[in-house]
């Protein structure tokens, strides 16, 4: 971003958007606010669950959602856009304590 806008909100989109799933926002992050994103041309989205311990890769390819990759567990990863670094999804969720 060039310059920071006087206004109290940017107008400008984000190349990269991460929504957290949960039970009760997945239906939303995924049937709202990814066409939203698409809208807006944010070129990349990943969606963790924490639960099923997953990251999906999106990618923005001619207005539609292509999926990268999904991976999961204890990978490690080199993920777009940030795939000049190593990620290590166990870190992820190291503290995520599931019900039985």
């Amino acid at each position: 971003m060039p310059t920071i806008p006087q206004a109290p909100y940017f107008t400008l989109a984000p190349d990269w958007v991460c929504e957290v799933l949960s039970e009760s926002t997945a239906k939303t992050d995924r049937s709202q606010k990814l066409p939203i994103y698409a809208e807006c041309g944010v070129a990349f989205a990943w969606l963790v669950d924490p639960i099923l311990r997953t990251l999906e890769i999106l990618r923005l390819e001619a207005d539609r959602w292509s999926i990268l990759a999904i991976h999961g567990d204890d990978a490690r990863i080199r993920a777009e856009p940030f795939d000049a670094i190593e990620l290590h999804l166990g870190l992820l969720w190291a503290d995520v304590v599931l019900d039985d």
